[in-house]
Parts: C-alpha cells; sequence; structure tokens
C-alpha cells in the first residue's frame, strides 16, 4: 500500500508529436515499441509516437525506476523502411488506425534492465479483457503497482 503511494502520476501531458519532449526514460520504451511494430512484415507505412495517453514511475532506489508507460503510435504517408523517419518528413496519416500500446519496464544506470512488458494493438480492437490481460501482463513481469488500477491477481 505504501509502494502505491510512491506512485508519480503524470496525466497526458505531452501532445501529439512532441516525443521528443518525452523524459529519456520513457523515450526508451517508446523506441522499443517502435522498433517491434516497424520491424512487422504486416506494416506497410511507419509508425511514429503520437500522444501519451498514461504514465506512471517509482523511484525504487539505488538507481532503479519503474516506469509504466501507455501511448499511441499513428502511421505516417512514409512507406516502412524510410530512414530518419520523423514528423517533420513524414505526415500522419489520418486514415489508418491508432496502436494503442503499454510497456512496463525497469531502468537502471539509463538501461532497460530485466525483460520489458509489451502489449500493442490496434486501438478500435482494445477491449475491457484485454486491458485487464494488460494488467496482469505488468503484474506478473513485476509491475503491479503501475498499473492505472490496482489488480487483484490471485494467479492460475
Amino acid at each position: 500500500m505504501a509502494l502505491l503511494l510512491l506512485v508519480v502520476l503524470l496525466t497526458a501531458g505531452v501532445s501529439p508529436n512532441d516525443a521528443q519532449q518525452l523524459p529519456d526514460i520513457y523515450k526508451k520504451g517508446v523506441e522499443l515499441a517502435l522498433h517491434q511494430i516497424n520491424a512487422r512484415h504486416s506494416i506497410k507505412h511507419h509508425f511514429l509516437f503520437f500522444k501519451t495517453i498514461h504514465q506512471a514511475e517509482i523511484q525504487a532506489g539505488f538507481g532503479v525506476t519503474y516506469i509504466y508507460h501507455n501511448f499511441y503510435l499513428k502511421a505516417t504517408t512514409c512507406r516502412k523502411g524510410t530512414e530518419n523517419a520523423d514528423t517533420t518528413t513524414c505526415e500522419f496519416r489520418n486514415d489508418r488506425p491508432l496502436i494503442d500500446c503499454v510497456i512496463c519496464y525497469k531502468i537502471s544506470a539509463g538501461e532497460i534492465g530485466g525483460k520489458p512488458y509489451l502489449n500493442c494493438m490496434y486501438r478500435q480492437v482494445l477491449s475491457k479483457e484485454s486491458k485487464r490481460e494488460r494488467e496482469i501482463g505488468c503484474y506478473q513481469a513485476g509491475f503491479g503497482s503501475l498499473t492505472p488500477t490496482p489488480v487483484a491477481y490471485t494467479g492460475s
């Protein structure tokens, strides 16, 4: 319970196209998600960070920070494989659905440590059940106190 009090909640204070304004500890998770999404064979256009939905962090001491970040990725006009793609060279497309991502990870000495939990899916298929699965995924990965709602996980 005391650990929950240490959670620093930062509500969607990042506007669209402001990936560069994200703190470095959040950029690392976004970069990991972008790498995995843009590497998929089914993806035809380059995706970029669009907007933060929710983010939280816990300073665990000894230089360790636990991160929870929920954000949107959005397709651009650039084809997959475009080098140095950013919002100045690739405009966002409004005819493609957003991808909703959740990532939970540990930062130690400026690097992602351990195995991060990452889940991305098209926003229109996101259901209460899939949100619950994300909470459980973060909880099982050791990040239960970072989810936006408390998780009552009983195991299976």
